[in-house]
């Protein structure tokens, strides 16, 4: 007569084995080792101060674009209508 085997763990075994299987397929398709996660990080860091340190300064936030109603006044003719 054969062993007698209880259904329950077989059935645990089973399933465990097959999610350890698909963790391993997930782990070869989507896994990046921590190494190559701060070699990607440390590159994105440079570039974006490289970029950052290509930007030219603004020493007048103002830099006339912004008139007077007296401004506006002056450079209107006098067929324009007034601003709402």
């Amino acid at each position: 007569m054969g062993d007698v085997v209880n259904l329950n763990k077989f059935r645990k075994a089973k399933a465990k084995g097959d999610k350890t299987q698909k963790a391993e397929e997930n782990r070869t398709k989507f896994g990046r080792t921590k190494g190559e996660k701060a070699r990607d990080k440390s590159s994105t860091d440079k570039a974006g101060r490289e970029h950052d340190g290509h930007e030219l300064e603004d020493d007048d936030p103002d830099d006339g674009l912004i008139f007077t109603d007296e401004e506006l006044a002056q450079d209107r003719g006098p067929d324009d209508p007034e601003p709402v």
